[in-house]
């Protein structure tokens, strides 16, 4: 059964280039992306991981840690590193787990027969410190995903988790923020003093709190 919005993400205990881990201890305390591609030594995975590993500063900067994942084996993960360095300029940086045997990609539904029987597809699972999944994302193999927007979420979710407040069509950070709806305007005056733009009833603009 595919996870959905709000359950638990499975742990699990995996080998990976920078050891074994067991995920909910290695993540403790922090958001984590995980991420699965289908093939070692493939090309537009080549481009996903270089740039990724690029996008260090801006992951630690919101308390993340990203973790890769394919059904190849770790040793395969080893060599294929030299390669995204040379060619993309940035060393892998990040650990990436061996998953031979298909555990963590059954746990996550990884494998879609009707894509591929023996692959993963570009699965995006975001997961926040009390390891609850916040955000999926299923690519096809053919096309790379944009992990500027998945930046970008996570600034979404962690403003909102701090503050009553909902991000609007493309929102970026420091844009105006929606009120929720669930919030009345009198407990809305306490959390917003400065007022806000009231356009309807149910879409009230407000400066971002942060």
């Amino acid at each position: 059964m595919a996870l959905r919005l709000g359950d638990t993400a499975p742990d699990f205990t995996a080998d990976t280039t920078e050891g074994q881990i067991a995920f909910h201890n290695w993540k403790d305390g922090s958001w984590a992306v995980l991420f699965s591609h289908p093939k070692d030594f493939t090309p537009v995975c080549t481009t996903e991981l270089g740039y990724t590993a690029k996008l260090k500063d801006e992951f630690a900067a919101r308390n993340v840690k990203v973790i890769g994942l394919s059904v190849d084996p770790v040793a395969d993960h080893e060599r294929w590193a030299s390669d995204i360095e040379e060619t993309q300029g940035t060393a892998v940086n990040f650990p990436m787990i061996g998953d031979a045997d298909r555990t963590v990609a059954e746990l996550y539904d990884m494998i879609h027969p009707n894509a591929n029987e023996t692959f993963t597809v570009r699965s995006v699972f975001v997961i926040d410190p009390a390891n609850k999944v916040r955000l999926t994302l299923t690519y096809p193999a053919s096309t790379g995903r944009n992990f500027d927007e998945i930046l970008r979420v996570i600034d979404s979710l962690q403003l909102t988790d701090g503050h009553k407040v909902a991000t609007p069509v493309n929102w970026t950070k420091g844009d105006d923020v929606i009120i929720v709806p669930a919030l009345s305007n009198e407990d809305a005056k306490a959390l917003f003093p400065d007022g806000w733009d009231e356009k309807k009833p149910y879409l009230r603009m407000v400066k971002s709190p942060v």
